[in-house]
């Protein structure tokens, strides 16, 4: 069964054309919870999903209780930057809806506040408060998959002097990878010196259906169920 992405009333365009083209590219269906902060139609989410919206399963919700009408809480995940659990504790379901808030306002304080045990946030060590919401969908969903089984990644092998030692890719740091790649490589050839002389050596549910037809897209009618 697909993961399903929801984008709480999203304001800019192009986000929810990026979206909408990986949604496509995973064959995950797309919610889109009213108000919007645009038209379907809108050029830019055109030319975000590019020639990908007649491909979208797509579903409208007039606003947030029709969704929940739709959707059975136990599906939903939420994401915010406010949350209080690592993505890491997501626990990731077949037909799981993962719930994201739009550019400005972020995920209501609301759902925060009341289901704090399914609100999770992408790990930012750096200087920044939040992700573009196009890039965070990006790494949830793939996050999903990957732990679903559906992307056939695989751990990272590499070889050490005592054999091979699997290591999960968010275990490492670019410079871990960096560092085992070098050590990996053959070492360069010493530049030929006068004969006899040495050379210089080298070198991470259900519920009843609330989603209404839009002008575009793969869309479902009022009374279906996901």
């Amino acid at each position: 069964m697909a993961l399903h992405i929801a984008l709480i009333e999203p304001r800019i365009p192009p986000n929810t054309g990026n979206i909408a083209r990986l949604c496509v590219a995973t064959d995950s269906p797309l919610h889109l919870i009213e108000p919007l902060g645009f038209s379907l139609d809108d050029a830019a989410v055109k030319r975000a999903g590019i020639d990908y919206w007649e491909e979208v399963d797509l579903w409208v919700h007039p606003n947030w209780f029709r969704f929940r009408d739709a959707i059975a809480r136990e599906r939903c995940l939420y994401f915010s930057a406010n949350a209080e659990r690592d993505l890491a504790e997501a626990p990731f379901a077949a037909n799981s809806v993962l719930v994201f808030g739009n550019e400005t306002d972020g995920l209501p304080d609301k759902i925060l506040e009341k289901h704090p045990e399914r609100c999770f946030r992408i790990p930012m060590p750096g200087q920044v408060r939040s992700l573009n919401l196009a890039n965070a969908v990006s790494v949830v969903l793939y996050e999903g998959l990957r732990r679903l089984g559906q992307t056939n990644a695989e751990p990272l092998v590499f070889a050490e002097a005592g054999g091979d030692i699997e290591v999960e890719p968010e275990d490492l740091q670019p410079a871990d990878v960096d560092a085992r790649n070098r050590s990996r490589m053959p070492a360069p050839h010493a530049p030929r010196g006068p004969r006899g002389g040495g050379g210089a050596g080298g070198e991470a549910g259900g519920g009843r259906g609330a989603g209404r037809r839009p002008s575009r897209g793969r869309s479902r009618g009022r009374g279906g169920r996901r």
